[in-house]
């Protein structure tokens, strides 16, 4: 895919389609699109998912990762990777956040963003 010919919404969309089936792939769980246009300045989309153990959430960030440079030619700011509880993936115009279940329940960064009868009932 060729970014330079899309409308900045229409690339951050495709970005944002991108990301949802690479975590789709990968089989991240209890996946949250979160809309901040209009909102944030810092992304247009906000994906928090949960993956099951900390090698999982690692996976899953470096395949994410990979997918964007590769389809986007876009590198990803990330942080947390080393770890595998909570990894940050920053590409400019989505921000995802992959957790383990325990360190995403903790954080609840659900309950921040999005609007309340959106938001997910406890375990």
């Amino acid at each position: 895919m060729n970014g330079a010919a899309q409308s900045p919404d229409a690339q951050s969309e495709a970005i944002l389609a991108r990301i949802l089936q690479s975590l789709d792939d990968d089989k991240a769980e209890e996946i949250v699109q979160i809309d901040l246009r209009g909102r944030s300045d810092m992304a247009d989309y906000m994906v928090i998912c949960s993956g099951r153990s900390s090698r999982q959430v690692a996976s899953i960030a470096e395949k994410l990762m990979e997918n964007v440079k590769q389809d986007f030619g876009r590198l990803s700011k990330v942080e947390g990777k080393d770890t595998g509880d909570w990894v940050l993936i920053d590409t400019g115009d989505v921000i995802v956040h992959v957790f383990r279940p325990e360190v995403r329940e903790f954080y609840q960064l659900e309950k921040m963003w999005l609007p309340a009868d959106q938001q997910r009932s406890p375990l």
